[in-house]
This record gives structure tokens, sequence and C-alpha cells, in this order.
């Protein structure tokens, strides 16, 4: 019998430091996402900055493809709810522009200004926005933190208006922290602030999937165990719950270059999030 006990949890959330050449990042996505938008700006396929809600960081980019749009997808950042803003990922978008989707991806007002709780109802409010603009289905996928807040969209107590709900078809979190409790531990609380009552509030897992929910969790096979934990745990509970879910740990991939595949319109994960139910 072999027991397992985490003795240090922010050494164990900690992306960056457990992986070789982990410094190269966030750094090392703002080029070629910069290159995407200007590219998609001179094609005039973009639209940037298109504004949500009031708080300053209530904006979203607007990535087209060249025909009217088949549906919408909605990529939300992650950085711990804390940290950086949508301009980072705008190259993620080009497999679903490629093939014939709107592809937004929204910022969000950060943790400490506000909580896990607010940044949630904005996002909301972002989706709701940004779907008057198309007919189809939605999809959604975000990373990390981002992987939470598209997950917790779909969740019986979901932000959004039913009529919005009920447009969503696939999902897709990537490396999600789905469960919040084990981040009151770790040093990141200090601008997290998450309380128990909150933490009981916001972790998917301890919620209901909503009607129809279709889940596909995706994470990186060298990730830091607590990440494929966590990627496999919403899951497997969601499947008992009656949802459609699957989890898939990619190959040789980290935390932040597992992302990537949805730059690529053949990838699996770009295919996955476009499947039609």
């Amino acid at each position: 019998m072999i027991y397992h006990r985490i003795n240090d949890w922010s050494d164990a959330y900690t992306n960056g430091a457990n992986i070789a050449g982990g410094s190269a990042w966030p750094e090392k996505w703002v080029a070629p996402a910069k290159n995407y938008r200007d590219s998609m700006l001179a094609a005039g396929q973009a639209e940037l900055g298109l504004r949500y809600g009031d708080r300053v960081r209530n904006v979203y980019d607007l990535f087209l493809p060249k025909d009217k749009p088949r549906g919408l997808v909605v990529f939300v950042h992650g950085g711990y709810w804390q940290s950086l803003d949508n301009s980072y990922w705008s190259h993620l978008a080009q497999g679903s522009v490629a093939h014939g989707f709107a592809v937004a991806m929204p910022t969000y007002t950060l943790c400490p200004e506000v909580h896990i709780t607010d940044i949630v109802a904005e996002v909301g409010q972002a989706i709701t926005t940004v779907a008057q603009r198309f007919e189809g289905p939605i999809h959604l996928t975000g990373h990390s933190a981002g992987g939470h807040l598209v997950s917790r969209m779909i969740s019986a107590t979901s932000p959004l208006p039913a009529e919005v709900r009920a447009r969503i078809g696939n999902t897709i979190s990537i490396s999600g922290v789905h469960d919040l409790r084990p981040l009151m531990r770790t040093n990141l609380n200090e601008r997290l602030r998450i309380t128990p009552e909150e933490a009981q509030r916001e972790s998917v897992v301890l919620l209901e999937p909503g009607p129809e929910t279709r889940l596909f969790c995706w994470v990186g096979g060298n990730e830091r165990n607590e990440f494929l934990r966590q990627n496999d745990l919403l899951a497997n509970i969601w499947t008992g719950l009656g949802a459609e879910t699957a989890a898939y740990a990619e190959p040789d991939k980290h935390h932040f270059n597992v992302p990537d595949g949805l730059i690529d319109p053949d990838h699996p994960m770009t295919r996955t999030l476009l499947m039609a139910r």
C-alpha cells in the first residue's frame, strides 16, 4: 500500500519552476499572438477591444472567418485568475477560424480587485454579449483558470441565460483547476482570497452539470500531478451525474504548450472542440 500526501501545496500548483525552460512563458506567447492579430486585422477579419461590460477589462477580441461564421467559439484565458489578459493567446484562434467559426477571446477583471465569483459573472456576461452577434452552436474552451471558468459556464448554476446555455455544444477544459479548495492552502490565496464558502459555490466538482453537458477535460501528460488529478476528477464526477464526458492526458505536453493544439485545424483538440453532437 502506497500512501500519498502533499506537503507543499504551493509547489504542487507551481508550473513554470517545475518545467524545463518554463521561465520562457508567458513571454513566449507574445510574438505569435501579435503576429496573428496583425495578420487578421490586415485581412479585415479581426475586431479588437470590443466592450461587453463597464469595468476596464470588460473587453473581448474577435477573429472571423472569411465567410459567414458557422458558429462561435469562446476561449477564456488563464493566469490563476490574477494575471495576464486575452492578448497572449490570440494565435490559438487559428484552428477554429480555419473551420469557419468566429472566435471570441474575453478579458476579465483580476483578483484581488474582485473575487472569482465576480469573474464567473463577467465571463458569463461576455459570452452572452458576443452570442447575440452569431447564429449556430457555441463551443467553449479555456486554459488553466480559464478551464475552470468555461466549465463553470455549463454547470447547473451557470450565469448564462437559458437560451445561450442551450446553444453550447462542446466544452474543453484545458489543464483546468476544477476544485478550488486546495488553492486555499497555497500562497496563491494571498491574492485570490478564496473562502470555504466561495470554494463550495464556485468549485465545479462540487456542482452538478447543466442539461445536455458535453465536457472534455484535456491536460498535458507531463503536467504537475495536481493538474492531472484535477483533470480526471471533474470528468469522473460529472459522468456520474449524467453528463457526457471524457478525459485525456496528451503525451509529451506540459502546462504551457498543451493549448497549442488549438492552433492546428487538424489537431484532435480542435476537432474535438468543433465536432457536431
